[in-house]
């Protein structure tokens, strides 16, 4: 993709690099068009944000998205593609690879380094250079766990059921990407439960543009992993 710069009179067409990035549905989808985008068009890098195909916004199958990534890959030679979807919603008849495997090992950031070689491994290997597999543990919405003073900007005191359970979670976990996944305390679930008018996809991207990359990458280690080997396409 071409952006012109204008300079000293002259006009400078610069080539952008594109990523595809994707996700699994419209929270995922704002996240990348509010905070994102604008960070990488910065860096050159333009970007583009399907959903996974045959879904209505969650995971599908490997067989099925390692064919749309594949598809995207062999349609256009320059392009990079990586994926944004949650570790927590994938189960065994999802067929991801190293699942059996993972499962064994202790430490879930292994498990998904694990699972993420795996992944770029079963992609063609005369295109898998430019496929970055990116699973989080646990929800988007674990990184908008970062810093109360957010949500005390962005809500209203009466609009909280419980505020200080909010902010003892975010104290708790110096790493958000770690809150746990059970179905009472995954970070959406909190913060409905928290937040009783909170809506995902309506305040996720919104916290999140508000909370920007760099203070979501100084706590959350593997997530800026990722946006560190994003940069470097």
């Amino acid at each position: 993709m071409e952006k012109e710069h204008h300079s000293g009179g002259a006009t400078i067409l610069i080539i952008m690099k594109r990523l595809i990035i994707i996700g699994e549905g419209p929270t995922e989808q704002e996240f990348c068009k509010d905070v994102m985008m604008p960070y990488f068009s910065a860096r050159e890098i333009y970007i583009q944000n399907p959903t996974i195909k045959k879904t209505a916004g969650g995971i599908t199958s490997w067989p099925a998205l390692k064919n749309q990534i594949e598809n995207h890959l062999k349609q256009e030679p320059d392009v990079y593609v990586t994926t944004l979807i949650d570790y927590y919603g994938i189960y065994g008849n999802h067929n991801f690879p190293g699942w059996s495997e993972g499962i064994n090992i202790f430490d879930k950031f292994e498990r998904l380094n694990r699972m993420e070689e795996l992944m770029q491994l079963d992609i063609s290997p005369a295109i898998n250079s430019r496929f970055i597999p990116y699973v989080q543990l646990h929800e988007f919405e674990g990184l908008l766990f970062n810093d109360i003073t957010v949500f005390e900007k962005n809500f209203k005191e009466d609009e909280f059921s419980n505020f200080n359970e909010l902010k003892v979670t975010i104290e708790s976990f110096s790493n958000p990407e770690l809150i746990n996944d059970d179905i009472k305390s995954a970070p959406s679930q909190r913060l409905e439960r928290l937040i009783p008018g909170y809506k995902k996809i309506v305040y996720g991207a919104c916290l999140a543009q508000e909370i920007g990359l760099t203070r979501m990458r100084t706590k959350s280690t593997r997530f800026n992993e990722w946006i560190s080997k994003l940069e470097s396409i």
